[in-house]
């Protein structure tokens, strides 16, 4: 169990400095497209600040391998969220991001929110699901992907209107959420199959199933447009709602796929389906649009009245 938690904190570690990492690099960079896939993965892979970010992201996958063999789904996902104050700080610290005062009460309302959700678990009485039913994954998997690359390109289309308003990214953390929930969905099912006893029967097992097909997916489709996201919007915004979306997908959608079962006590079972209310009604509330910029200060300047001969 603590072997899982320590490994929980250190993915949050390393997924906050990568995408903090990531985010800095692609301020240097020119302006990149998901319609020019082949252009933006030449400028990234140029950058050595952008690798050294996507090292630290890989790094923290093989960590949250670790946890996912440790501890139930919704209690990851409770600890992974917490990883979203440290990321406030170092976007603050690194990149000079500033939150608007709803943005931070939106924020520790999901943390609250989710909190209430670990408050809900009980060491010794929740299971850790080893493995689900390939149709029952594809069920739950398949629509979501669609869903997430319709709204991304949903919000595309309105960042290229004339008339649109400064957009937060809120509708590109909620599509990239749900693409790296299916991610969650398939790390899970990974994990269940790396067995320390027959590890050729283990790889031909795995590769039999959806899962490692699920990860090629959206590892390729979530960098894309995850780095197209985040060079348009600020890192202390779309990734907590990415997070938010991936941790709510994984832990409900997951505990119900991977049949770990909700709390029999009453009080944990209406702290952990409240917590999951709040969490969505916070996140439906946050604001869609940065403010627009203020208008420059300056009074026109009058032309001097002629002398009165």
């Amino acid at each position: 169990m603590w072997w899982g938690v320590a490994a929980a904190l250190l993915a949050n570690l390393l997924y906050s400095t990568g995408f903090v990492l990531e985010k800095r690099a692609l301020t240097a960079m020119p302006s990149v497209s998901v319609r020019k896939p082949a252009r933006l993965l030449r400028q990234v892979v140029s950058s050595p600040l952008w690798i050294g970010g996507s090292l630290a992201l890989a790094a923290g996958f093989g960590a949250q391998l670790i946890v996912y063999r440790t501890l139930p789904i919704a209690a990851a996902q409770g600890i992974f969220v917490s990883g979203l104050v440290l990321l406030l700080l170092l976007s603050a610290a690194l990149l000079g991001e500033r939150t608007s005062g709803r943005e931070r009460y939106a924020v520790g309302a999901i943390l609250v929110a989710l909190l209430m959700v670990v408050l809900s678990l009980k060491e010794g009485t929740d299971t850790v699901g080893r493995d689900a039913p390939a149709p029952l994954v594809l069920t739950v998997c398949l629509p979501s992907l669609a869903l997430g690359l319709w709204l991304y390109g949903s919000a595309e289309r309105r960042t290229r209107s004339k008339h649109r308003q400064p957009t937060t990214g809120v509708e590109y953390g909620v599509a990239v959420g749900l693409l790296y929930g299916v991610s969650s969905l398939a790390i899970k099912g990974v994990s269940s199959h790396l067995t320390s006893d027959g590890l050729g029967g283990a790889l031909v097992d795995l590769l039999r199933s959806p899962y490692p097909y699920l990860l090629l997916f959206t590892g390729a489709f979530g960098l894309i447009m995850s780095q197209a996201a985040l060079q348009k919007c600020r890192a202390s915004l779309i990734v907590p709602v990415c997070t938010t979306v991936t941790s709510l997908f994984t832990a409900v959608l997951g505990t119900l796929a991977f049949g770990e079962a909700l709390p029999d006590d009453p009080v944990r079972l209406a702290l952990r389906v409240t917590g999951t209310v709040l969490a969505v009604a916070v996140l439906l509330m946050m604001p869609k649009h940065d403010p627009p910029p203020p208008a420059p200060d300056t009074e026109p300047t009058l032309p001097p009245k002629e002398l009165m001969p």
